[in-house]
């Protein structure tokens, strides 16, 4: 009879199960398996001139793109997008654990291997949670801003917030972070040095247009309505879910798999210029 794997070496993944070598080992002994979600990751996808910019989804802490990214992903693929994911800032086989800084450097290189491959110029970047906020440091301080057309959050952690992030549900048990150590936990808390050297330049940057998409009911990153930036209306929109759809009740970490959030990320990427349209209603399910 086969022999059972401790619980704690699994970690729930909705396109499958990853198997970490231990999750409280050394980082040297670590070791994940790559998979992308749905839709991601044709190297051999060339943009159309309908959607001229190849799409990054960038997952939030904890998760891996191919959990993150199980709905959003197939959507915008079959929407005819060239669709891109990646996972980054691992700790002991748990990604986007390391420092923020670390983690945007890590982004850098992949959105020059999807502009290579695609011949486009800037790519779109879509972000959940830390993946939402994380960019703009690629973007401010790593000379990510003139490869990017647009930034779209989903609940991103742009301010920081005033509560506890912890592990989605899909961790099954929930691993002892306490042994592995969380760096964007403590970079994600409001007032922490990594948060008032991002904002320190200012909520956005010159170049990419903005838009986040924001749910009440959030109960990692709070208060929501931090997550907002500020800039002109021709380069920052604010969408809070509930203004747009009253009985909309999804929070944090489902809110990627949201079908209003799928329209209104969508719609901000068929924009020509600009942000999405402040006054663009989804259809409400």
């Amino acid at each position: 009879m086969p022999s059972k794997l401790p619980l704690k070496k699994i970690v729930s993944l909705a396109a499958g199960l990853v198997l970490a070598a231990s999750l409280t080992a050394a980082p040297a002994q670590a070791a994940v398996v790559e998979i992308s979600p749905p839709g991601a990751n044709d190297w051999s996808c060339k943009p159309s001139a309908e959607h001229p910019y190849p799409v990054v989804l960038v997952p939030g802490t904890f998760e891996s793109m191919a959990k993150n990214w199980i709905t959003l992903s197939p959507y915008l693929k079959n929407a005819g997008y060239c669709v891109f994911a990646l996972n980054y800032g691992e700790t002991n086989g748990v990604y986007a654990t390391a420092p923020v800084a670390d983690s945007a450097r890590e982004l850098a290189p992949f959105v020059d291997a999807v502009r290579a491959a695609t011949g486009a110029k800037k790519v779109n970047l879509v972000g959940h949670s830390q993946g939402g906020m994380m960019p703009r440091y690629y973007m401010g301080f790593l000379g990510g801003a003139k490869y990017v057309n647009q930034l779209i959050g989903i609940a991103p952690s742009n301010h920081g917030t005033e509560g506890v992030i912890v592990p989605p549900p899909s961790f099954l048990p929930e691993p002892d972070f306490d042994a592995l150590g969380c760096a964007a936990c403590a970079d994600q808390q409001a007032g922490s040095a990594f948060m008032q050297k991002l904002n320190s330049i200012g909520d956005t940057v010159a170049g990419p247009s903005y838009t986040v998409i924001s749910t009440r009911y959030d109960e990692i990153v709070i208060p929501y309505n931090s997550q907002f930036l500020a800039g002109p209306a021709r380069q920052v929109t604010n969408f809070t879910i509930q203004d747009k759809c009253p009985a909309d009740v999804f929070e944090h970490d489902q809110t990627p798999n949201d079908p209003v959030v799928h329209q209104l990320v969508t719609h901000a990427l068929g924009r020509t210029s600009g942000p999405a349209d402040p006054a663009y209603q989804p259809r409400c399910l």
